[in-house]
């Protein structure tokens, strides 16, 4: 364990970022999630419906700092893919 003040606090704010990040990712893994799911029923309108969502979500996640404006684009870019064929 630290004994340096500022070190102490830099343990704590990471911390705090730490869970921070976990919550972003985790929601939009659930959002990717849910499109997945929507292609898979087959239904279309729902799928345009969580595309719009994850999208939202992993550009906020980009705007965070949790994942790099690439990944998103990449993600963003398969699960239109994916909607387009349906």
């Amino acid at each position: 364990m630290a004994n340096i003040k500022s070190q102490l606090k830099r343990i704590k704010t990471n911390r705090v970022a730490t869970e921070r990040n976990k919550a972003v990712r985790s929601e939009f893994k659930t959002a990717i999630r849910k499109f997945r799911e929507a292609v898979d029923s087959g239904k279309a309108d729902d799928a345009r419906e969580a595309l719009k969502a994850a999208s939202v979500k992993l550009d906020k996640a980009v705007s965070k700092g949790v994942i790099h404006k690439n990944q998103a684009a990449n993600k963003k870019s398969a699960m239109a893919k994916k909607a387009n064929g349906l």
